[in-house]
């Protein structure tokens, strides 16, 4: 992540879930308000919990890093078309999520996260991501919340 300054940020957590597109909505939203630049940020990293520990895949074949930076892009467009705000930077970065999102709420002005993500189970009210950064980030935590019924009526 390139900062042109040490002002804290707004970080929201983008995952490519219609969670994480509203709360990147909403983080972009309030830096409008605000002048607080935003930075969206997305996490990848090696699956543990296939093979052997410690093997890493063949990084000619699988590049997790380069599937996130696409996921991120991908979502950006989805949620801003082709033009991007001048206060908004990404990260990919490697690591958990939750742990990430925490670190960097270190010095933030406010960590922005969708309540639910691509895993788990669509009705908890939140996922494991969520409720990490609500319980351990440094600075102000806002979870955007899903309104199935309104987000289909801002669709149709």
């Amino acid at each position: 992540m390139t900062q042109q300054d040490d002002a804290p940020r707004i970080i929201v957590g983008v995952d490519g879930s219609e969670s994480s597109k509203d709360a990147l909505r909403w983080a972009l939203h309030y830096s409008d308000l605000t002048g607080t630049p935003v930075t969206a940020v997305t996490t990848w990293q090696y699956p543990t919990d296939y093979g052997f520990a410690g093997v890493a895949p063949d990084s000619e074949v699988w590049r997790p890093d380069l599937d996130a930076a696409r996921s991120l892009e991908t979502t950006l467009t989805d949620v801003l078309g082709d033009e991007r705000p001048v206060a908004l930077g990404t990260l990919t970065a490697e690591g958990n999520a939750a742990r990430v999102l925490v670190d960097l709420s270190a010095g933030a002005a406010l960590l922005v996260v969708g309540s639910r993500g691509h895993g788990g189970f669509a009705n908890l009210l939140l996922g494991s991501v969520s409720s990490a950064c609500v319980h351990h980030a440094r600075c102000p935590v806002l979870v955007m919340h899903r309104d199935v019924d309104a987000a289909a009526q801002r669709q149709g």
